[in-house]
C-alpha cells in the first residue's frame, strides 16, 4: 500500500493528528502512490480553512489553541499543486443543543462545533471508496465516540468493508472505531504500530522492517 498499491489507492484521513496527516498527504501525493486524499475530521477542516472557509468561532478558536493554523499554509501549496486529487467535505454535522445538523459549506461560518462529515460528503467518499483497490484509513472523520456523529466513520468503515479493496487501518483511534462498530475482522489488515505506522506511509523504512530485511538476504546467502 506504501510504495506499489494496487490502482486507484485512495487515502482516508481523519482524526487530529493534522500535522501526520499533512506529511503523509504531501508524500503520498509527490510520490503518486495515492491516486486521491480524502480528507475529514481536524484535517478535513484545515484543508477547507486553507481553501478560504471561515468556520466559525468555536471550530477557528480550537485550530488556533492547539496552534494548527500553522499548516495551513503548507495546505495551500498542496492544493494548488493537486486540486483535484485532494477531496475536501462539501458538508459537515454541527452539534446544536445536543443534536446532529447538518449544514452546507455556504452556511459556514457557524457558531456551533462540526463533529462529523455531512450526507453529501459520505455520500462523494462512499463512491470513491467503491471504485478503489486500496484503501489506507488514518483517522475518524468525525466524533464517534458521540452517538450522533458516528454517521460519517460508520458509513465509510461499512462502504470499506463492502469493498473489494485491500484496508489497512491504522492509528488508536481509527482501530476504536472500526472495533466499536464491529467491523474490525472486515478489514485485510489493522495496524497497532501507532507512530510506527505513520512513518512507514510517508515512507520511511522501519528499523524492524530493515532487520528483516538483512537476516532475509543473509539467509537468501548461506
Amino acid at each position: 500500500v506504501v510504495e506499489r498499491p494496487e490502482k486507484p489507492c485512495i487515502y482516508i484521513l481523519g482524526g487530529a493528528k493534522a500535522d501526520d496527516s499533512l506529511r503523509i498527504s504531501k508524500y503520498v501525493l509527490e510520490n503518486n502512490i495515492a491516486d486521491y486524499v480524502l480528507t475529514a475530521g481536524i484535517t478535513g477542516h484545515l484543508f477547507l480553512v486553507a481553501k478560504g472557509y471561515d468556520l466559525g468561532k468555536p471550530n477557528m478558536e480550537f485550530l488556533e489553541k492547539n496552534k494548527l493554523l500553522d499548516l495551513v499554509p503548507g495546505i495551500k501549496e498542496l492544493i494548488s499543486k493537486y486540486p483535484t486529487r485532494i477531496e475536501t467535505p462539501v458538508d459537515v454535522a454541527i452539534e446544536v443543543d445536543g443534536k446532529r445538523r447538518e449544514i452546507t459549506l455556504a452556511e459556514l461560518p457557524t457558531n456551533y462545533p462540526i463533529y462529523d462529515i455531512g450526507a453529501k460528503t459520505i455520500e462523494r467518499y462512499t463512491e470513491l471508496i467503491m471504485k478503489a483497490k486500496s484503501i489506507v484509513f488514518s483517522g475518524p472523520p468525525g466524533v464517534f465516540e458521540k452517538e450522533e456523529f458516528r454517521k460519517g466513520t460508520r458509513a465509510l468503515f461499512e462502504a470499506m468493508a463492502s469493498s473489494r479493496a485491500f484496508t489497512l487501518v491504522g492509528g488508536g483511534h481509527s482501530i476504536a472505531a472500526v472495533q466499536s462498530l464491529g467491523l474490525a475482522d472486515k478489514m485485510s489488515y489493522i495496524s497497532t504500530a501507532g507512530g510506527a505506522l505513520i512513518e512507514f506511509l510517508m515512507g520511511k523504512k522501519l528499523p524492524g522492517v530493515v532487520a528483516l530485511e538483512e537476516a532475509a538476504k543473509r539467509s537468501a546467502k548461506t
